[in-house]
């Protein structure tokens, strides 16, 4: 064999599997089928919509803030070409932090479509029709996804467009219609709105980020249409879409079944994304995806059912995630080195990053009632929080849920400043199977915005809070 693991694949947990892979001593290669490295995340994913959600909030807050800290500014406006110029810029930077990545572990690469010609062989077709083949002891699929196609609703990709499109836009659009209240249409969503866009979000659950605590979206629904003015559309299922001119309709129905149409300059179709499967020859070596959103089978060991073929990330069952793909790569590179890594699929935060941010590790209240369990929920304002009255960042919470008898953290749910880096100390507590006391005796520096987490941990031992 040519290598003892090649990737088919160089997204969060393509990479980093062959990373690890190539540390633990394993000849590798890759194989993508574009020129850059990184795939959906830091192409047309987290890193370019966090680059855009951080300049959409330093201009929101220049224009709406600035004024009460002392600031003040005069003709302030919006250069989207830069804006854009930026993300791209940034993107260019982690691309090839990869690419110096690879040749730093002595990793080869190859550009094209990898297929299977058998369990053992990949066949990489080039940009030019040319091929050539590649022999591994082990092979590890890490295609990811695409964005949900409806198939009532055809994307022009010019006025109804996907999340990849919304990265490009060159002008602020007056009106602007979001499918879909989850983590990829609210965080675009918010990007325009905080540039002037009106956004209205259509979602068919009956609440935001529905998979998460219910608490959170209906906290995170209030702010951003009090500081946004964004309009939700709950409960409505959309019937379809069309294009006239520079105009987007689009209908449908709500709660009562009533026709609803609506009116924007671009719609952005964001129900979801499905695993990424296309010219892999799964079925030359006997895989068959899953009906239900195109993922692949694995075990508990993330391999199929072909022996020496394992599958990670989102084409995989899971949440959606890069650092649930980054976790997997490194879980497959070693136990294909005879190690024996462990994933807690329980213990993965989950991130939504509005403003303010929205972040969830383990149990949601919806869950632990479902289940019978019985537990106890401490909660705490950022209103009461000394350094988020500083940063005026005021809005949201943080929930400790624990178990009713041990006092074990069963799930920790928070809205606010920075919730995105605050979710690591739930993680790294829960991980350890810390009880809400434990959180509530550790000394927190003062001002932070996890003090709010502390307190919420006192708020679910005995009501004992102080700042509250």
């Amino acid at each position: 064999m040519q290598y003892d693991v090649v990737v088919i694949g160089s997204g969060p947990g393509g990479y980093v599997g062959a990373i690890r892979c190539a540390q633990l001593g394993l000849k590798t290669a890759v194989v993508e089928k574009y020129k850059t490295y990184g795939g959906t995340c830091l192409n047309v994913g987290c890193i370019p919509s966090k680059a855009l959600l951080d300049s959409s909030e330093h201009y929101h807050n220049a224009a709406h803030t600035f004024t009460t800290h002392g600031i003040n500014l005069k003709d302030l406006k919006v250069d989207m070409k830069q804006m854009i110029a930026r993300k791209d810029d940034v993107v260019a930077q982690n691309t090839a932090g990869i690419t110096y990545l690879f040749k730093k572990n002595k990793i080869d690469t190859y550009e094209g479509v990898g297929s299977f010609e058998d369990k053992n062989t990949i066949i990489v077709t080039k940009a030019d029709g040319s091929t050539e083949k590649l022999t591994a002891k082990n092979i590890i699929i890490a295609t990811g996804s695409k964005p949900t196609a409806l198939p009532f609703l055809p994307i022009d990709k010019k006025r109804i467009i996907t999340s990849t499109e919304a990265l490009n836009l060159q002008e602020v659009p007056k009106t602007m219609v979001v499918i879909g209240g989850g983590v990829i249409g609210l965080e675009l969503g918010s990007v325009y709105a905080r540039l002037g866009t009106k956004v209205t979000v259509v979602e068919f659950a009956s609440a935001i980020i529905s998979t998460m605590d219910a608490g959170l979206g209906k906290e995170l629904q209030r702010v951003l249409k009090k500081q946004l003015g964004m309009e939700f559309l709950t409960n409505h299922k959309v019937t379809g879409a069309s294009v006239k001119g520079k105009v987007v309709t689009v209908t449908a129905d709500n709660a009562k079944g009533e026709a609803v149409k609506l009116e924007a300059d671009y719609c952005i179709v964001a129900v979801g994304r499905t695993a990424y499967t296309a010219g892999l020859g799964l079925e030359k070596i006997g895989i068959t995806p899953e009906e239900r959103g195109n993922k692949i089978p694995v075990n508990d060991h993330l391999e199929t059912s072909v022996a020496g073929v394992y599958a990670i990330g989102d084409v995989v069952k899971g949440a959606m995630l890069a650092h649930k793909a980054e976790d997997e790569g490194i879980y497959v590179a070693e136990r294909i080195a005879g190690q024996k890594p462990h994933i807690n699929y329980n213990l993965i935060p989950g991130v939504v990053y509005t403003w303010p941010e929205v972040a969830s590790v383990g149990q949601t209240e919806e869950q632990l009632k479902a289940a019978g369990v019985k537990y106890k929920a401490g909660s705490f304002p950022f209103k009461a929080s000394g350094r988020a009255k500083a940063s005026m960042d005021t809005d949201g919470f943080v929930k400790v849920l624990a178990d009713e008898k041990t006092d074990e953290i069963l799930g920790i749910h928070m809205i606010g400043p920075r919730a995105a880096d605050m979710i690591a100390e739930a993680v790294v507590a829960m991980e350890f199977r810390a009880s809400a006391e434990d959180i509530a005796r550790i000394c927190h520096a003062h001002p932070t915005y996890t003090e709010a987490l502390k307190e919420a941990a006192l708020a679910a031992t005995e009501n004992r809070a102080i700042h509250i």
